[in-house]
């Protein structure tokens, strides 16, 4: 599997600095939008998949990183660039504040909260001047920018977060963390009593989620130079993510990849089909995942897990006295 890995990433690697000397601006576009979507899908499963808390509100710290890179890129005249893991800085700090008041729901009602703070803070953009209120506002500090190679720059980011996402789950997973966490989601009361601190655990996974989706937020607006509040806080990002999810298979490495592509692959295919579009796009979207909820409960890649015995990203740990080669 190691070996397997080596090769994938050198694949990867290859591919992403041969694209933008092969793709047109539009194709570059949407392959980027695709790479960012799997990174916050990735971080947005680590909560829920890994961690048991279904969020609703995470398109708060897409809309943070976003305008905190637009406000002080324009007001310190900085590159754009220099200011996104800042950004995502920025969205772990909001989000380690707000964790000690929204762990004290549960369940349904932290979805709820985290929800009700997404929409405070879309209220809040919407009635600020200095953030274009409800026009939103554009990127000036582009004149920093070289235009002949944004787009180009822009998916190799889109594509460094995408593999920093994908491996940096997998690696949070096979760590001694991940394995707190996956027992805190399957039984919180069995974790406690054999010593796992359940609110440090979440807290990681929180802080981490939101870190790592105000940088990809914040990396998407700047590629369209523009944001305002309806596309910054629109929820709809977290029913995009919550989609792919389950259809890719939810608290697995690869179902969010499979969900990514099959929902860009769905969304351009029913937009690009005469007939379908406007509100019975997302009718045929939403068919699509009551169809897969009913076959394959556990996702796509839960079913092949199933039906195939693939393990791909195994998060399978071997005792400490097999690993050492004694009796186990």
């Amino acid at each position: 599997m190691r070996a397997v890995g080596i090769v994938l990433l050198v694949l990867y690697v290859a591919a992403a600095a041969a694209v933008p000397s092969v793709l047109d601006p539009g194709w570059l576009s949407l392959l980027s939008e695709i790479l960012l979507m799997l990174a916050m899908v990735q971080m947005w499963n680590l909560l829920a998949g890994y961690t048991g808390l279904v969020s609703l509100g995470h398109q708060a710290f897409i809309g943070i990183g976003a305008y905190f890179v637009f406000y002080f890129s324009d007001r310190l005249e900085l590159h754009p660039f220099l200011l996104l893991p800042v950004g995502g800085v920025v969205c772990a700090a909001v989000a380690a504040l707000l964790a000690p008041l929204l762990f004290r729901l549960r369940d349904a009602y932290f979805s709820i909260g985290i929800w009700v703070f997404a929409e405070i803070v879309y209220l809040l953009a919407t009635k600020t001047r200095e953030l274009g209120s409800t026009n939103g506002v554009a990127l000036k500090a582009m004149r920093l920018v070289d235009t002949e190679t944004f787009a180009r720059d822009s998916f190799w980011i889109a594509a460094l977060l995408a593999l920093l996402a994908v491996g940096g789950v997998y690696a949070l997973i096979r760590s001694r963390l991940g394995l707190g966490l996956m027992a805190v989601r399957d039984n919180e009361l069995a974790a406690t009593s054999i010593g796992i601190d359940v609110w440090r655990n979440r807290f990681a996974a929180f802080v981490i989620s939101a870190f790592g989706c105000g940088i990809a937020g914040a990396t998407y607006f700047t590629g369209s130079m523009f944001v305002s509040p309806e596309a910054g806080f629109d929820i709809n990002w977290v029913v995009a993510m919550m989609f792919i999810v389950i259809i890719g298979g939810i608290g697995t490495i690869e179902g969010p990849i499979i969900g990514t592509l099959l929902y860009f692959g769905l969304r351009e295919g029913f937009t690009a089909w005469a007939g379908v579009s406007g509100s019975w796009y997302l009718v045929a979207m939403g068919a699509v995942a009551i169809v897969v909820m009913l076959v394959a409960p556990r996702g796509l890649w839960g079913w092949v897990r199933e039906h195939r015995g693939w393990q791909g990203f195994s998060e399978r740990r071997q005792p400490p006295a097999m690993a050492e080669g004694g009796q186990g």
